[in-house]
């Protein structure tokens, strides 16, 4: 069994579900990579269209929505990853850049994945 593998699918699917509940809209597509405490997301979304919209005519009103957006989005991911999997966060970096509708967010753990993945295993 490739718990490595896994649990990239399971941070995806968890990724993708946060996404809906807070936008309604799933990513297009995403990427997960692992260095040793560090979770890389990649990811590419679909822009609200009336944020879309707004980002013509007001970029600054839709900067400060997407930065607090963000912020909500982060405050879920971490209650997630640290429910779900008993991983300790110390910091979510996460940006979006809305023109071409690419998302970076960078999890930062208290250890590397491989001992919370250890840990789990040795459990069960």
């Amino acid at each position: 069994m490739n718990h490595l593998g896994d649990f990239k699918q399971e941070l995806i699917k968890d990724y993708n579900d946060i996404n809906r509940q807070l936008f309604d809209i799933g990513v297009k597509h995403q990427k997960v990579e692992i260095i040793g405490d560090k979770v890389i997301i990649l990811a590419n979304h679909k822009r609200i269209p009336s944020l879309k919209c707004l980002d013509e005519s007001n970029r600054l009103v839709t900067r400060l929505t997407d930065l607090s957006i963000i912020e909500n989005f982060k405050v879920q991911l971490k209650k997630t990853i640290e429910e779900k999997y008993n991983m300790k966060i110390n910091a979510i970096l996460k940006d979006y850049d809305p023109a071409t509708e690419y998302s970076g967010t960078i999890i930062i753990l208290e250890r590397e994945v491989s001992y919370y993945l250890t840990e789990q295993f040795m459990k069960a």
